[in-house]
């Protein structure tokens, strides 16, 4: 009866290419750890590519609209379109990077049309990452990332082409930048559910939060490369990078094992014994796939998923979370270098340089949020403290920063952890958290498309705050901060109930604690 199981079995497995190779020369088969190892490896560096390959068109905007702004020492004068591109680089030295720009976007309306490829290309990503979930939970995600990977790369690459093939048609680049959005959109839902077939509910939120660590390492990755290679031609910042995450793509097709059961593997094949007492049953406990019944399973609707308990209030608390989040992303550099520390103003290059402590800052946020969601047990009381933390922390920052640097960094680096925690313990172990409900009873085939309307939401939110504070900064900064602190206490409110129901379980789980403690044991007859 063995001999005949076996090919049953096997047909069912989907090992990847290398994987298969490696067990081939390895003359066994890779263990339940080392298969976890791989997913948080190949996963953390494919989106990390994806974000290396978005950063660049901050930094090419520079070759292709090098003129000089107005600036004036007040900032009322300055237009959303104009603040919205980077500032370039001055002086000889420069344009020697520079050159003399790129048409169209070297005209008087080049910055606007500059804006109008960013604002284009998030909305795109926002919408698209909600079919993508859906689309997700429904394919093979290792097919569907490399699809999504290589396209990307596609696209990030055509228009880096346009240099060479002389092209000044405002469309074509339009047209570009909005379908490289669009296959940026298959990353996050799909990554997220990947890493969630494999991680269990415990220590989620500490993994996810380290893992979650890509995305700032992602945007100073693409700023290096894109930023060394724009003194060869400005096509070389996109091309690079877009060849970059096609090879990435290809390692991903090649060793991306997309759940235990699809490559045969499971907790007793290797490290953890499923019969063991020790923390290996609990993560048996909550199944994100279950075997005996993937087959039979069917991918969860869109609307369906809204209705999971949780998703609704998280997606609209990650809109506002993300609003702040990208508005430092694509502001700070600028207003840095627009706003006097010690009563001077800092150089472009030393504002980028000191813009780059938010998102360390944000780093150590995500792990700490993780950790301490997983410590506590409560993802929403986490996340919501951490927004109204950043309420004060915001008006520190835009009151006192200017004092001294030393304060300056103190307060970006603590705006970075408020800011940026939540938002990474959203987008990663509440995703992966409520993709696998218990009010899907079992049911894995959700993990891409809830993932997809948390953070699609929260996308949109990411488009809204940067061109509302485009044309709020016009007048003033302190009403760009007020934004965000309004948007900062909208998030934590959002999360009220789901905060109040972890809190009523929390004093339930304490009083049964202490009522077992002071019940009496049954005398022994």
């Amino acid at each position: 009866m063995g001999s005949s199981e076996e090919p049953t079995l096997e047909v069912n497995y989907d090992k990847p290419p290398g994987i298969r190779f490696v067990e081939y020369i390895k003359k066994s088969s890779i263990s339940y750890k080392t298969h976890r190892g791989i997913v948080l490896m190949v996963t953390f560096f494919a989106y990390l590519s994806y974000h290396a390959t978005r950063k660049t068109n901050s930094i090419v905007k520079s070759a292709l609209d090098p003129q000089s702004p107005n600036v004036d020492s007040k900032l009322s004068y300055f237009s959303w379109t104009r603040s919205y591109a980077q500032r370039p680089l001055y002086g000889k030295k420069s344009s020697f990077f520079l050159g003399a720009g790129w048409e169209p976007f070297n005209g008087s309306e080049g910055t606007s049309l500059l804006g109008v490829l960013d604002v284009a290309f998030l909305f795109v990503y926002a919408t698209g990452m909600y079919f993508s979930g859906h689309v997700g939970d429904r394919v093979n995600l290792r097919i569907f990332l490399t699809i999504g990977m290589v396209g990307t790369g596609l696209f990030t690459s055509l228009f880096g082409v346009g240099y060479w093939a002389n092209i000044h048609i405002f469309y074509y680049y339009l047209i570009v930048q909005m379908l490289a959005g669009l296959f940026q959109s298959t990353g996050w839902p799909s990554v997220v559910a990947v890493v969630g077939n494999w991680f269990g509910k415990r220590k989620r939120g500490l993994i996810m939060g380290i893992w979650n660590c890509h995305t700032s390492l992602g945007n100073i990755t693409g700023s290096l490369v894109a930023s060394m290679m724009l003194k060869y031609g400005w096509g070389w910042s996109m091309v690079v990078p877009g060849l970059g995450i096609t090879f990435v793509g290809i390692i991903l097709f090649l060793f991306l094992p997309v759940s235990p059961e699809s490559v045969g593997a499971s907790a007793d094949d290797g490290d953890q014994v499923l019969h063991s007492p020790r923390k290996g049953g609990e993560e048996i406990r909550e199944p994100l796939l279950r075997s005996v019944s993937t087959e039979k399973e069917s991918a969860v609707g869109f609307l369906e998923a809204w209705k999971i308990p949780g998703v609704a209030p998280f997606a609209l608390c990650l809109f506002f979370a993300k609003l702040v989040a990208y508005t430092f992303l694509y502001w700070l550099p600028f207003y840095i270098s627009h706003t006097a520390v010690e009563g001077r103003y800092l150089t472009n290059e030393e504002a980028g340089s000191l813009s780059t402590l938010f998102d360390v800052g944000g780093m150590i946020g995500g792990i700490l949020a993780g950790h301490i969601s997983d410590r506590l047990g409560a993802r929403a009381i986490t996340a919501a403290s951490f927004m109204y933390c950043a309420i004060p922390v915001l008006f520190l920052y835009r009151n006192y920063g200017h004092v001294s640097m030393t304060l300056n960094i103190v307060l970006m680096f603590f705006t970075g952890i408020f800011v940026n925690g939540p938002y990474a313990l959203i987008t990663t172990a509440v995703s992966a958290d409520l993709g696998t409900h218990s009010s899907l009873k079992g049911n894995s085939r959700a993990l891409a498309t809830v993932t997809a309307i948390i953070d699609g939401t929260g996308s949109i939110g990411a488009a809204v705050g940067p061109l509302l504070t485009g044309y709020i900064s016009a007048k003033s900064w302190s009403a760009v901060f007020t934004m965000l602190m309004v948007a900062a206490l909208i998030a934590g409110l959002l999360l009220t109930k789901l905060v109040v129901s972890e809190v009523t379980t929390r004093i339930q789980e304490t009083r049964e604690r202490e009522i077992s403690r002071s019940t009496p044991p049954p005398l022994e007859v």
